[in-house]
């Protein structure tokens, strides 16, 4: 992971269009390819980023731009759309790579984990036909909480949360992505389950061609009886 604080702007386009003007940020340059820009608010969220595949290419400014002040310019191509992620460096405060070398993965709480099995035993919820593959299926970078057999042919991806929220969605797409990269699997479509899904992440599933799935924690127990309920 590469760690730079510098007086930056930003400029992204393709499908959407944003700017952020010149100030002092964190950028972060992970192993995966991923680049975000953060400030010292706003949270965990990146101010703007390039989620993979997606390749950077370090290059001078031109004329115009060095009269601004302008050192380098990072270019970040996504490679599969026309989105990139025009970075112009000012000021390197702090320049350091680190190898954090491989991530044992998120341990999940017990009602995720408890969801997880509980799915796995009734795999049946994803649509009549699907069949288990495996719980925790290993991926380069991290476990997918659920592998199933689509009866139609291909793969199913899940990933579990107990609230779904955009985090979620993109983490399930880093997977796909991977997993859609082997033969034996492809193709591979994804379901993002959890008790409560956020607007915004089913709007952003859906973008993304991903299925959702409201799980019902005490059915799936058998602690509320569904077919006993008035309404």
């Amino acid at each position: 992971m590469r760690l730079v604080v510098a007086r930056c702007s930003a400029r992204y386009t393709g499908r959407l269009t944003a700017h952020l003007p010149l100030a002092t940020r964190l950028l972060v340059v992970k192993a995966d390819g991923s680049v975000l820009l953060h400030s010292d608010g706003g949270s965990y969220k990146p101010l703007n980023w390039m989620s993979p595949p997606c390749s950077m290419a370090v290059g001078e400014p031109d004329a115009e731009a060095a009269e601004r002040g302008v050192t380098a310019v990072w270019t970040v191509q996504h490679q599969k759309s026309d989105d990139r992620l025009e970075i112009e460096l000012h000021e390197v405060q702090h320049d350091s790579a680190h190898d954090l070398g491989v991530d044992p993965g998120l341990v999940k709480d017990g009602v995720e984990a408890h969801l997880q099995e509980l799915l796995a035993a009734q795999i049946e919820l994803l649509g009549s036909g699907h069949s288990l593959v495996r719980r925790e299926y290993m991926t380069a970078i991290g476990p997918v909480d659920i592998l199933a057999r689509a009866p139609e042919g291909g793969h199913v991806a899940v990933e579990i949360k107990r609230r779904g929220d955009i985090d979620g969605v993109e983490q399930l797409t880093r997977y796909l992505d991977l997993l859609n990269r082997d033969p034996l699997l492809a193709p591979v479509r994804g379901v993002f389950a959890a008790q409560e899904i956020k607007p915004q992440a089913r709007v952003l599933a859906t973008d993304r061609s991903i299925g959702c799935l409201v799980l019902d924690y005490d059915a799936m127990r058998g602690v509320d009886d569904v077919s006993a309920r008035l309404f």
